[in-house]
């Protein structure tokens, strides 16, 4: 089977041609802003990325892919990663005292939902399934340190996007890390379980 890779970065042409857009915008309703307003916006922290906010969000609206850029402190505990979350918890604690760690400090977490076709009648996929999708997609699961400082970083990311990762032991059992929100209550879940994940969820991974 063919996997597909994640594609790499925007092109400069992409870059110059999203550039060249939003000047011919901003001229072309260059009288809806006044100079001295527009200077202080000029001024403010962070307006580039600002900016590029929106056009990211718009690109994930676009596809099943989304991207997210992480720092993690691995001298936490397990339980200290997951209260830095600021979530309701429902965990095993002996199940939290075993996640993996992972290895790098920084990098990419890639989140994706799996092909349609690999759900069943009830939309449902279950833990082997996933990890085939995972292969597919050419990456492998996210350790639950980076997913956690996902949704530490932004809380609110799991409120449209129910995420999670999984992880087997030595004896083949999976286990998993879930973030979502019922109601008012974010929530993290972290349990063995060997049920099925229906299709709201994204999963979390790691490029190979």
């Amino acid at each position: 089977m063919t996997k597909i890779m994640i594609a790499s970065g925007m092109s400069d042409g992409q870059i110059e041609t999203a550039v060249e857009q939003l000047r011919a915008a901003m001229r072309k309703h260059r009288d809806e802003v006044q100079k001295d307003v527009a200077q202080q916006v000029l001024g403010a922290d962070n307006l580039g990325m600002r900016m590029f906010i929106v056009f990211r969000e718009l690109a994930e609206t676009m596809s099943n892919i989304i991207v997210r850029h992480v720092k993690v402190d691995r001298t936490k505990t397990p339980q200290e990663v997951l209260n830095a979350t600021v979530r309701k918890q429902y965990t095993t604690q002996g199940v939290v005292d075993a996640m993996p760690r992972g290895k790098e400090d920084e990098g990419e977490v890639v989140f994706f939902k799996p092909r349609p076709e690999s759900y069943d009648r009830n939309g449902c996929i279950s833990d082997d399934s996933l990890e085939k999708e995972f292969e597919f997609h050419g990456l492998k699961p996210c350790d639950p340190y980076k997913l956690s400082q996902v949704n530490a970083d932004d809380s609110a990311f799991a409120d449209e996007h129910p995420n999670a990762t999984h992880w087997k032991d030595e004896n083949g059992k999976w286990y998993y890390a879930a973030f979502h929100r019922w109601g008012d209550e974010r929530y993290v879940l972290v349990y063995r379980d060997d049920g099925d994940w229906h299709g709201r969820w994204w999963f979390a991974g790691l490029r190979k």
